[in-house]
């Protein structure tokens, strides 16, 4: 897999620019990495790539309804919200009907069976509120599509395909200190779009079960 460092070596090369043993080495090649990170969060929500997948789980205690997403940031998708411990597919509930079943109804303590995401803590991490209040431990588990967090290690691999990272850094590079009689930053562009569409048409190939139907 691609790491960080050869990530912006690759950028580098390109503007046939000196590569670096560390992102850190010098100014230009920082400002490379930030064109790789920018990329990256981009290609990471072009699509739903299955090297972002995760599963974050929670173990619910008797009468608490609130649980943190540790590690799930801001930024994930679901897939799909399951109660393992009685075999239920949990469903998304809207903000108003969890605030009246929480505050006006007769509230109930049972195994939950809605989850709704309700802010987030102080390390970023989302907090779902989920119903029926439990009555007792059951595990939940998140099945999401997690992007991987800011790269700042040379030695940290990029888990989508790097290649349309690569192009759009490059073109990114390209626009911030103008044309130099090499690539230009619109050609550049066009690579990272037919490089994009390549890289999700083979996954697609790869992984139909997420657009095929599936009688319930």
């Amino acid at each position: 897999m691609t790491t960080y460092v050869s990530a912006v070596n690759s950028v580098l090369r390109r503007l046939r620019e000196t590569e670096v043993t560390s992102v850190q080495d010098n100014s230009y090649s920082k400002l490379i990495g930030d064109f790789v990170n920018d990329a990256k969060t981009i290609v990471e929500s072009s699509y739903t790539w299955n090297a972002l997948s995760n599963t974050l789980s929670a173990t619910t205690t008797a009468d608490v309804f609130s649980y943190v997403l540790t590690g799930s940031g801001q930024r994930f998708r679901v897939i799909d919200v399951l109660n393992d411990t009685s075999n239920i597919e949990m469903q998304n509930a809207a903000t108003n009907w969890m605030d009246r079943q929480f505050l006006l109804a007769n509230v109930q303590k049972s195994s939950p069976v809605y989850y709704n995401f309700n802010g987030t803590n102080d390390n970023g991490d989302t907090l779902v509120d989920i119903y029926p209040i439990p009555d007792r431990a059951y595990d939940i588990r998140f099945n999401l599509i997690v992007p991987q967090t800011e790269l700042t290690s040379d030695a940290t691999s990029i888990k989508v395909p790097s290649e349309p990272v690569i192009f759009l850094a490059y073109a990114k590079a390209l626009a911030e200190r103008g044309e130099d009689g090499g690539l230009g930053s619109n050609e550049a562009y066009a690579l990272f779009q037919k490089s994009l569409s390549d890289a999700i048409a083979l996954e697609s190939t790869r992984y139909i079960e997420e657009s095929a139907w599936v009688p319930v």
